[in-house]
């Protein structure tokens, strides 16, 4: 097991009693029933505190703690189902724009540090993640581009206060920025399952200028990689929160409830399935941890790891809500339980940046199998 720095352990602590007292599931509850389905509050707390700056340098106005603080901080969001733009502005965009520099960079990352700016980052374009397949393009002489494409599944798209657009420019990538105001772009707000807010979104023609491109060719495939490295592991952090509070929800169970005159905890069967599903979540955290810390040390084994860590944490995560619901018997699915809605903000996550398969069919061809 990891042991933490003073400073880390500062962070999760903070992370943990903030979010309990003021975004717990009591507060996800009450923005479901006003259907605030991007909780419209949260974005200035989560700025104040210095998250939403987590992992852009100072010398674009964040704070620069890297992302293995950023992952307690996304696990304690996963825990307390906190309905925020972290994962899309703070870790995708902010990532997307540290890395690429320039003046968008300049001019954006601390806008999304301060909390006066969500950017979302547009790139899938059908039912499951596949992130190589663009279709969107950007026409067009210099001077007279144009934008034209569809992607979905646009998490916080539908709030966003620009997009960061994966294009193809003739055989290159290209990141563009775009304004979801702009002449021709159509948005159609869709909330999920879990209640979290995604767009899709139509490029129809628009114009774009030569300085809304934050990267093309060869950088822009070095960022978008690093981006989504960055992406899955933070996801998979938050995931992490919820099966863990799945599985406390469950021991807590285990320990209070009788049957025959006799707590359920105390039978055989399913002290074997509550001990498997801790050793599964210890491995997964460790797993998780080692993707996270490879992104801070920008090593060479960052992308297997953070594709390991989202393919174990959704078979980790799956285990953890299903056992939750079958060990509670009837009432496990019922909406006064809250591991009903563990559960599906589990499933949303796990199709969040792909699924298990997709990321384990990667590993297996990088190793020739």
């Amino acid at each position: 097991m990891e042991l933490l720095s003073e400073d880390q352990q500062l962070i999760a602590d903070s992370a943990a009693g903030f979010l309990r007292d003021g975004h717990g599931i009591a507060a996800f509850r009450a923005l479901r029933e006003v259907g605030d389905d991007a909780n419209s509050a949260i974005l200035a707390d989560l700025a104040e505190m210095g998250w939403m700056g987590i992992v852009i340098p100072e010398a674009l106005g964040g704070v620069g703690l890297g992302y293995r603080a950023a992952g307690l901080i996304a696990e304690e969001l996963g825990r307390n189902l906190t309905v925020s733009p972290f994962v899309s502005s703070a870790i995708l965009a902010g990532t997307a724009l540290a890395s690429a520099g320039g003046d968008l960079a300049q001019n954006w990352a601390p806008k999304i540090a301060t909390g006066d700016a969500v950017v979302a980052l547009a790139m899938d374009e059908a039912a499951k993640h596949r992130p190589e397949r663009i279709a969107t393009a950007v026409t067009g002489a210099p001077g007279a581009l144009k934008l034209n494409g569809r992607k979905t599944y646009v998490v916080d798209g539908g709030v966003a206060d620009r997009l960061i657009v994966t294009a193809k420019r003739g055989d290159d990538l290209c990141l563009v920025m775009c304004d979801p105001l702009a002449v021709g772009v159509t948005r159609a707000p869709q909330v999920m399952l879990d209640h979290c807010n995604t767009a899709a979104v139509i490029f129809e023609d628009v114009e774009i200028a030569g300085a809304d491109i934050l990267a093309q060719g060869a950088a822009a495939d070095q960022i978008l990689a690093k981006t989504l490295a960055a992406g899955r592991a933070i996801a998979a952090a938050e995931q992490l929160g919820v099966a863990k509070a799945a599985a406390e929800q469950t021991y807590d169970y285990l320990r209070t409830r009788k049957q025959f005159g006799v707590l359920i905890g105390q039978f055989q069967a399913l002290q074997h399935r509550a001990a498997d599903l801790y050793c599964e979540l210890a491995q997964v955290s460790s797993l998780i941890a080692a993707a996270l810390n490879a992104l801070d040390e920008d090593s060479a084994e960052v992308e297997t790891l953070t594709r390991a860590a989202k393919a174990k944490m959704a078979r980790v995560g799956r285990q953890a809500t299903e056992e939750g619901v079958q060990m509670h018997g009837g009432i496990g699915m019922t909406d006064e339980m809250d591991l009903g809605l563990l559960m599906k903000r589990d499933r949303a996550l796990t199709e969040f940046l792909g699924d298990a398969g997709y990321h384990t069919e990667w590993i297996l061809r990088q190793r020739g199998i």
